[in-house]
């Protein structure tokens, strides 16, 4: 696993997350709210990893890296406050399935731009070691990343001032319903 390149990590974290959505969709309806539990906890942490770890990179190293993660970026938000506005909806709310239906494509959407304007790219213009050094940089940074999105908090330095507290207070969230057997 320490052997892992950053790109083939994230790539096969996008698979997971699309399979994520399947399992939402496919859940029967006492099991929907754990599932969608499980797709807010990845994307929220898939994401932050994104924004401390290969964005800053992808600035640096690339041509127009500005701009590339910029556009990300902007996806990013956009999917954090879908994410968010449907996890204080609940999944019991009438427009849920359709929201989840909005969801599924701006993530997708995203997902590709990364892989084609971003990922690739970054494959070209950085090392064998510096992509296997990001991947475990990507890793230590979602084991400690929020698992509810915070629209907003798209910088690294941001994720860092207001990600720590906000991880904190989710996964204390997350030890407390688990304990009340909600979740």
């Amino acid at each position: 696993m320490g052997e892992q390149d950053v790109i083939d990590l994230l790539i096969a974290q996008h698979g997971q997350i699309r399979d994520l959505f399947d399992e939402v969709e496919q859940a029967p309806p006492d099991k929907v709210e754990e599932a969608f539990g499980r797709l807010t906890r990845m994307l929220s942490v898939h994401e932050t990893a994104e924004e401390e770890i290969v964005h800053p990179y992808a600035r640096r190293k690339l041509d127009n890296g500005q701009g590339v993660v910029a556009d990300r970026l902007s996806e990013e938000n956009r999917a954090k406050r879908l994410l968010r506005d449907l996890h204080k909806a609940g999944v019991d709310d009438p427009r849920f399935w359709e929201k989840l239906g909005e969801l599924r494509t701006a993530v997708t959407v995203h997902a590709r731009s990364e892989e084609r304007y971003e990922f690739a790219k970054l494959r070209e213009n950085t090392s064998v070691v510096e992509r296997r050094a990001m991947a475990a940089a990507v890793r230590a940074a979602e084991a400690m990343g929020p698992t509810r999105p915070h629209p907003g908090v798209e910088s690294a330095t941001k994720n860092v001032i207001v990600g720590t507290p906000a991880a904190i207070m989710d996964r204390a969230r997350d030890l407390i319903r688990k304990a009340l057997g909600k979740g």
